[in-house]
């Protein structure tokens, strides 16, 4: 991978999903306002995109995005400017809702990260190689998902390999990725694959803390107690 990496200067938090696995939880809250040690799941991604010097943050919205709206406002307790990118009447999934928001996210590379996954990964460290159009962070392979996504060779992500890990959720793009695209509902994997066939998505192997929060049980193990 290429040592000149572009940092993201804006970054998109994706929680438009409704969060099935999460009911009845999430029948009145959309999942990335349930709380982890002592705060909402997006919460902890602003505070921690903020504090790497991102200055703007796109947010979908589609089930209950009313109440995120409502929540976090426009950013400026936080230092950052929050926008909204509206998915109505459903989600568009995850590279569908990416491209509606691009004409709301700042030119060069941007940040993207799921919503509803609790992480302290390090956003500053985050960058895209300028020969590269994403760029992914990897986790090891958690119980719920034994078989993992992708694989990585000398900071090339590859569709498959000896070794696989899963996505993180955390991601950075450049528009160019979105080439071709039209708006409507369509997911991000194809894409990614069309990427790695031309070797033109890098990949990194994150070992911090990183958990999908996709059950009751889980996010009660986060927060210390037993689901109910």
């Amino acid at each position: 991978m290429s040592a000149a990496l572009e940092r993201p200067r804006a970054a998109m938090i994706l929680a438009a999903g409704r969060g099935e696995r999460l009911r009845p939880l999430t029948d009145t809250t959309p999942k990335p306002l349930l709380r982890v040690r002592g705060r909402p799941l997006i919460e902890h991604h602003v505070i921690g995109l903020a504090r790497a010097g991102v200055a703007r943050i796109v947010i979908n919205l589609a089930w209950l995005g009313s109440q995120i709206r409502e929540y976090l406002g426009d950013g400026e307790r936080y230092g950052v400017a929050i926008v909204y990118s509206e998915e109505t009447p459903r989600a568009l999934e995850t590279a569908g809702g990416i491209f509606r928001a691009l004409p709301l996210l700042e030119p060069g590379p941007f940040a993207v990260v799921n919503g509803d996954v609790f992480t302290d990964f390090p956003f500053a460290t985050l960058g895209v190689g300028v020969d590269f159009d994403a760029h992914l962070v990897l986790v090891s392979n958690p119980p719920q998902h034994a078989r993992g996504d992708f694989g990585i060779e000398r900071g090339l992500a590859l569709p498959d390999a000896a070794s696989r890990y899963t996505f993180s959720g955390i991601a950075m793009y450049r528009s160019g990725f979105f080439d071709g695209c039209t708006d409507g509902v369509f997911p991000l994997k194809p894409m990614l694959l069309r990427s790695m066939a031309t070797r033109r998505c890098s990949a990194q192997l994150y070992t911090g803390a990183w958990e999908d929060v996709g059950t009751a049980q889980r996010l009660a193990a986060l927060n210390g107690e037993s689901a109910k």
